[in-house]
């Protein structure tokens, strides 16, 4: 069958006549120009078979479809989390978490404090305690391994004295006293380790830490301390050497590790280092052989020194010193 027969010659092919063309595409309609539901070439008896063009529609005749989600903040339609509103603090609450006694108190971190908690190391009042999150209040006695903690965070404060100013005082708003001197340094309630005679200068450590104080103010504890001493006489070479061989006070003997002449200094300066921790021991040393003590500079403590610490100036010690101090027996 021919391609011009295969409808009786009622359809043709497109390629002579017909209503089709062939295009790109293979046959598609002709669109005559002016046609269409929203052309403007409709003549004024034509009523048109379709509706006006909708409000908001664009050039092709078709609507915009705006997503809500364009102008929305919250483009999910998930309600924002509102936190609930927090309860002020009463002031007159000064209970504190237990795990963060204990991490004040110097024993662990609070993580690690849980750990102890949950275990039954840890004891208030006499009575184990397990529940997390408990709370104690400053007055409650906390023990860990049967070891009373103190629940204020560590301080360790070396002051450089000036002469004149009192380390026994504890009234810090006094002008001369050495405690004053520290007072900005932290809010922990410090106290001086060993003492410090009035009119002497030199480096005073200050610290809550009982444990400490305790054990660097045992008489024998054995770490040094040197003292620059200024007489009113040139000290004898027999009385030096009296007094390197160890001297006996009225409360027993006297510990000397060093002492000597300082260098390129007249023969009334010294420089002696001890290991005794007993109050104005070098006072008395010198007194004891009849010489007058005129000036005390403590210039080494524990093997702290006053390096870049002016007169009248403190510092934090380092963690290493902190270490160190704590490694003496």
């Amino acid at each position: 069958m021919g391609r011009n027969n295969f409808d009786n010659g009622n359809k043709a092919s497109g390629r002579d006549s017909g209503t089709f063309k062939k295009g790109p595409r293979g046959n598609a309609p002709v669109k005559k120009k002016g046609s269409g539901p929203y052309s403007k070439n409709t003549s004024d008896s034509e009523t048109p078979s379709t509706p006006s063009k909708p409000s908001g529609a664009n050039k092709k005749g078709f609507r915009k479809i705006v997503k809500r989600e364009t102008f929305s903040s919250n483009p999910k339609g998930i309600r924002p989390k509102v936190d609930a509103p927090t309860k002020p603090k009463d002031p007159s609450d000064t209970s504190i978490r237990l795990n963060r006694y204990i991490s004040n108190s110097g024993v662990s971190s609070r993580r690690e404090a849980d750990i102890f908690i949950a275990a039954g190391s840890v004891k208030v009042n006499g009575k184990a305690v397990v529940e997390m999150g408990y709370k104690v209040q400053l007055t409650d006695v906390v023990t860990f391994d049967d070891r009373v903690l103190n629940p204020e965070k560590r301080v360790y404060i070396l002051l450089n004295k000036p002469r004149d100013f009192d380390s026994a005082s504890k009234d810090a708003t006094h002008p001369k006293s050495a405690i004053g001197l520290v007072a900005n340094a932290t809010k922990a309630t410090l106290k001086p380790i060993g003492r410090l005679d009035k009119s002497a200068s030199g480096l005073l450590l200050y610290s809550n830490d009982g444990e400490l104080i305790t054990k660097l103010t045992k008489p024998k504890n054995g770490f040094r301390k040197i003292y620059h001493a200024t007489l009113e006489k040139a000290l004898k070479a027999d009385d030096l050497e009296k007094i390197r061989k160890g001297i006996v006070l009225e409360d027993g003997p006297v510990r000397i590790h060093e002492i000597s002449h300082i260098k390129d200094s007249p023969a009334t300066e010294v420089g002696i280092e001890i290991l005794s921790a007993k109050n104005n021991i070098i006072k008395r040393i010198f007194e004891h052989l009849g010489y007058e003590l005129i000036k005390l500079d403590r210039v080494v403590y524990a093997g702290l020194t006053k390096k870049d610490l002016p007169r009248g100036q403190w510092r934090n010690l380092t963690g290493q010193e902190v270490i160190n101090l704590k490694m003496i027996q």
